[in-house]
């Protein structure tokens, strides 16, 4: 018997890969995501993606979605308090449920905390990407299929150009030097929207570019069709 996995969803590339990764073993099935969402603007965080898209991801990989809600402002306090409503609505949903899987790729730091919250909340944090060659991964993703779009940039680390390009190949050539092919450090997002993950490809289409914060310079994606 496969045991039960939460997967954090933050709409990207890398959560999108993580599902992927574990569909490939025979002793996980992942039985939900588990989104954070700004609760003021509708869109996860970080990220930016609408929630429609996010509802529109989780329907084409064929799994329910439970949304954390936080305000604009969350501290790690509110966070916290979020996720673990997160956690404790799944655990109603899908009695035994304990572990959740996360994306991250090498962030020893990141892998940490979460280990800690995690441990804190009764839970087994689970990392199938983590202490990748993300040289290597980023390339792997698309070669095997996975179909994405940069979604935010950090506009300190890399220039906001960058937004709302193609994650593929040409991308990752035109990166400059010191910027991780995964955009691992923060220095941007995706939004997927096809691959090996998902039974069919997300129609969308590409907005605006606005700079929030006077940092970050995101592009929104809407589904075809929405005004």
């Amino acid at each position: 018997m496969r045991a039960p996995v939460l997967l954090s969803w933050s709409g990207g590339k890398d959560a999108a890969w993580a599902l992927h990764a574990l569909r490939r073993h025979d002793r996980v099935e992942v039985v939900g995501l588990l989104s954070t969402i700004t609760a003021e603007y509708e869109r996860i965080s970080m990220q930016g993606i609408r929630t429609a898209v996010l509802h529109a991801q989780a329907d084409a990989v064929g799994l329910p979605v439970i949304e954390a809600r936080i305000p604009r402002d969350a501290d790690n306090e509110a966070y916290v308090a979020s996720f673990a409503a997160g956690l404790a609505e799944a655990r109603t949903r899908w009695p035994g449920l304990a572990t959740i899987a996360f994306g991250d790729l090498f962030l020893a730091d990141i892998r940490a905390w979460r280990e800690t919250l995690c441990a804190t909340l009764g839970w087994t944090p689970l990392f199938p990407l983590f202490d990748s060659d993300t040289s290597m991964l980023a390339r792997e993703m698309i070669d095997g299929g996975l179909r994405a779009h940069v979604c935010c940039v950090d506009t300190t680390q890399l220039d906001a150009r960058f937004a709302g390009r193609a994650f593929d190949a040409a991308l990752l050539d035109a990166l400059p030097a010191g910027i991780d092919l995964c955009g691992e450090n923060g220095e941007f997002h995706t939004c997927a929207w096809a691959g090996p993950m998902f039974a069919r490809p997300l129609a969308l289409q590409c907005g605006e570019t606005v700079l929030r914060d006077g940092r970050f310079a995101y592009t929104d994606f809407l589904l075809a069709g929405s005004p």
